[in-house]
């Protein structure tokens, strides 16, 4: 292969190193010990990968080479990359931050993890998470701090920020994640990434559950997801975690259908860049137009309102009712009572029912993923002393979960697109929701936007991040 056509191992996608792989251009080892080499010159100063299980990695790598060699192919044979702490892996801690779980064993590999490594993944280890999956930045006590590789003064984001953190930073390819209020799609923002909240109930979350809970009902916010640093890969990781929890598989499957359209110009796209209960930075409202400008050259239909959009403060409040129900579990304070908790239920069923009719109308709804980009790290453990500041005016933290609550409390697929930057070049994200099972929809929109060059951006490496080591292969 020509010099010019030498794979860069850091900036490779999953899709991308599957197909050199298959080709016999270099070897799942080989991969391996780069992305290995990668992390050990970086990560010290990012904190992004805090479980590391590199030797049963490199095993899994030489099984990847005997099976390659025998002519297999499978959609990720030999492809490094990492999962979210809070993913059971067999042999493996799983904490989500709390001392007392580092002493609970880990025996069996979540349903994800397994559908990932008899996809063929290298599972190199577990990057770090918000303490109890409960902050938009990404630090606890038994792993202390990760930062953004883009700029370490700033957050990467959370919970999920550990994955994108590693992204980011060129360790991986690909990612697991998880999203309830945003996990996934605001770690995927703030470091310049593309990320997939699925439609719930899509994926199966056993094995990626509270530590010592693994009996725990399953939630109605909850699911886990992919990120990527491109949108194919989105797609790629999405067929092959697709499907019901073994357990279920006996008596029904999922079968997601196509995209609405096979063109943007069919497209039909609602913009909701304003939000009665949180603000969103003037970059970010750009950000968001440009999407729907881009949209409408291309011949789509783009509204900027309509009556069928539920009514989003009602919406947030329910939403932050439900999810306070969740992190405050098992805490001391107030509680709500079952009847309360049903009623919220009942509100729930009916914003999904009011998002139908929304969807009868559009196909997709553009929204900001956050309203600033990647913000300082907050020292203060108090989410209501919290204030972030939105062009200069001191708002709630709390607050910015509103961005996240449509398709959280509906159930509905986002998909995250990295579309522009600020005046540091810090990234922002558009949020493509879309309805109910139409996951691919949102998909085919953000390829389309990569398709014309949205991402290009992301490609600049971080100043701050030293001793990044790259690996070619001609």
């Amino acid at each position: 292969m020509a010099e010019s056509n030498a794979l860069d191992l850091a900036e490779a996608g999953a899709s991308e190193l599957a197909q050199a792989l298959a080709a016999r251009c270099v070897s799942a080892l080989e991969v391996c010990d780069a992305a290995i080499a990668r992390i050990e010159a970086g990560d010290a100063a990012i904190n992004a990968i805090v479980v590391r299980d590199f030797e049963r990695a490199r095993d899994q790598a030489r099984v990847a080479d005997a099976a390659l060699a025998r002519g297999e192919r499978r959609p990720l044979l030999g492809v490094p990359m990492t999962v979210k702490e809070s993913f059971d892996v067999a042999g493996l801690p799983t904490t989500w931050g709390f001392d007392f779980a580092l002493k609970l064993p880990v025996t069996e590999d979540a349903v994800a993890v397994s559908r990932l490594k008899a996809a063929g993944a290298v599972i190199l280890g577990k990057t770090n998470c918000a303490f109890a999956l409960s902050d938009w930045q990404t630090s606890n006590p038994i792993y202390g701090r990760t930062v953004n590789p883009l700029a370490s003064s700033r957050t990467p984001g959370g919970s999920s920020g550990g994955s994108a953190a590693a992204l980011a930073a060129g360790f991986v390819p690909l990612e697991l994640g998880t999203d309830l209020a945003g996990s996934i799609r605001i770690p995927a923002h703030c470091c310049g990434l593309f990320g997939h909240k699925p439609s719930h109930g899509v994926l199966a979350r056993r094995g990626m559950r509270f530590p010592g809970h693994d009996g725990a009902h399953e939630d109605p916010l909850g699911v886990i997801g992919p990120m990527a640093r491109n949108a194919s890969d989105l797609s790629l990781a999405l067929d092959v975690l697709l499907g019901p929890d073994p357990a279920q598989a006996v008596g029904w499957r999922v079968a997601l259908p196509s995209p609405r359209h096979a063109r943007m110009a069919d497209l039909r796209v609602l913009v909701a860049a304003e939000h009665p209960a949180a603000l969103a930075s003037n970059d970010v409202r750009a950000a968001v137009q440009d999407v729907a400008d881009a949209l409408a050259r291309a011949g789509a239909e783009v509204h900027s309102a309509s009556p069928l959009l539920p009514d989003l403060m009602a919406l947030t409040r329910a939403f932050g009712s439900m999810v306070s129900a969740f992190v405050t579990q098992g805490q001391p304070g107030p509680v709500i009572s079952a009847h309360e908790w049903l009623a919220l239920l009942d509100e729930q069923a009916r914003v999904r029912a009011r998002c139908e009719r929304l969807f009868e109308a559009f196909d997709v709804v553009l929204m900001p993923v956050f309203g600033t980009v990647a913000f300082p790290h907050f020292d203060e453990t108090d989410f209501t002393r919290r204030t972030l500041p939105v062009d200069g005016i001191a708002t709630l933290y709390s607050a910015q979960g509103a961005w996240s609550a449509l398709a959280s409390f509906a159930g509905l697929p986002a998909t995250v697109v990295p579309v522009a930057g600020d005046s540091e070049g810090l990234p922002i994200g558009v949020q493509i929701v879309g309805p109910y099972l139409h996951d691919r929809t949102t998909l085919a929109v953000a390829t389309w936007l990569e398709a014309q060059g949205y991402s290009r951006w992301q490609r600049c490496r971080s100043r701050d991040i030293e001793g990044e080591h790259h690996a070619t292969v001609s």
